[in-house]
């Protein structure tokens, strides 16, 4: 059983949820941007996989006092820190920071009733209070939370260390049953309010396009893969308002073009023999692209390379292809300030990559230890562009980066939530 290292997180909060978690998204505040300083404060809203369809929820958390781990300091760090900071003269340390390593974090949440397990979840980037989800019984539900945000105004998280409300009155303000099947892929324009697609495990992806006031939709079905195969994922792309990338359960990923009816602009087969569970499309550098299979396999791709057709002999090669992997890749997502980086996540952790890190082959310093071979294989088998190791959970399911707390991601998994700040970035 793994033991955490307090000293690899500046930050580590867990939360064990009443029933497991497929997906969440979290939510931007008015708490500023590129946050570094402790304690830190966090929105999200999840979705439930409950025992029965009638149990589950949409469910909108605050985190608050998210406090910074603790450092072992030696005795003359401690030294130069306490003349550093003692500018009153009077023996005692002026900087808070130890003072907020004591608080105890805060829990607030309000849920509203959701039909059927969330397959998927995501927020309107435009509207960080409209959350669209892909029901398991084959639904997808548009649910406005700013009610239930504006109850944490109210509250302001102080003394109530829990706090629990169902609006059972409030359901979806819009609903939508016209896929085949049940589906995972759904995506938000970053470009059109209101603009959204949805694919289901059927191979059918619907295109949706809000009234002007937003409180209806108008849904088309628009694309049919070849042989029915299931979209995994979809990603608007995000400079292009009519462009849409959407990865296949048969190794392929597609290309499409709203003004285009009926047929992929581009289709390369880019994971042979397995499924591309999941992409990412780099909203700094537009033709950067980053997919995640079945077998483990996490690649990055140049879309300038992509050539047409279904032609196997004719797949772009990577700009990246990392293989470290065992399980299959369940999520991954760029950095939202940082071009170079991303985090993913397989069934038994999430990692971080810096891919701007070239690797050097120096001379071994193992070459003299009895277990040089095992250790050199060790390392060979960890990429450079590795910059970090998050795992202690069970079955991961996403990881995202929070748009305004440097360097924070939160992921779920079976086993519940966890929230971190790793020590090296």
């Amino acid at each position: 059983e793994l033991e955490m290292d307090p000293t690899a997180y500046k930050m580590y909060h867990t939360l064990t949820p009443e029933w497991p978690s497929l997906s969440f998204d979290l939510l931007r505040d008015n708490l500023g941007e590129n946050r570094q300083r402790y304690p830190h404060t966090l929105q999200a809203v999840v979705g439930t996989q409950a025992d029965n369809p009638s149990s589950n929820k949409v469910t909108v958390l605050k985190l608050s006092d998210l406090s910074k781990l603790p450092q072992d300091k030696d005795d003359d760090e401690e030294d130069i820190l306490g003349d550093e900071y003692d500018k009153d003269g009077d023996g005692s340390d002026s900087d808070d920071e130890d003072e907020d390593l004591d608080l105890d974090p805060i829990l607030e949440h309000y849920s509203l009733p959701h039909y059927g397990g969330v397959n998927r979840l995501r927020v309107m980037p435009q509207n960080q209070n409209i959350v669209a989800t892909w029901s398991d019984v084959g639904k997808v539900n548009l649910f406005d939370i700013e009610e239930l945000r504006n109850r944490f105004e109210i509250s302001e998280g102080r003394g109530n260390r829990t706090t629990s409300s169902i609006t059972k009155t409030n359901g979806p303000f819009f609903s939508y049953d016209g896929h085949s099947s049940e589906g995972f892929a759904l995506d938000w324009s970053n470009v059109t309010r209101g603009s959204l697609a949805t694919g289901d495990n059927d191979g059918n992806i619907h295109l949706w396009t809000s009234n002007e006031d937003g409180s209806s939709y108008t849904v088309s079905p628009s694309y049919e893969t070849p042989g029915g195969v299931s979209i995994e994922d979809l990603q608007w792309s995000p400079t292009e308002s009519t462009v849409i990338c959407a990865a296949e359960s048969n190794g392929h990923v597609a290309i499409y073009d709203t003004r285009a009816p009926n047929k992929a602009m581009l289709r390369p087969y880019l994971h042979p023999n397995t499924d591309v569970n999941v992409l990412s499309w780099n909203k700094l550098v537009s033709n950067l692209l980053a997919t995640g299979a079945d077998d483990g396999t996490l690649c990055v791709w140049d879309l300038r390379h992509f050539g047409g057709g279904d032609d196997k002999k004719k797949a772009p090669e990577p700009l990246a292809r990392f293989t470290c992997h065992q399980t299959p890749v369940t999520s991954v997502e760029w950095h939202p300030t940082d071009e170079s980086m991303l985090a993913m996540s397989d069934e038994v952790g999430v990692y971080i990559y810096d891919l701007s890190v070239e690797e050097d082959v120096p001379s071994s310093p193992y070459a003299n230890n009895d277990n040089s071979n095992d250790i050199q294989q060790l390392v060979a088998d960890i990429p450079p562009q590795l910059l970090f190791c998050h795992s202690g959970s069970k079955q991961f399911k996403e990881c995202h980066w929070h748009p305004q707390i440097s360097s924070c991601v939160m992921t779920t998994a079976y086993s519940g939530f966890s929230v971190f700040v790793p020590s090296n970035l």
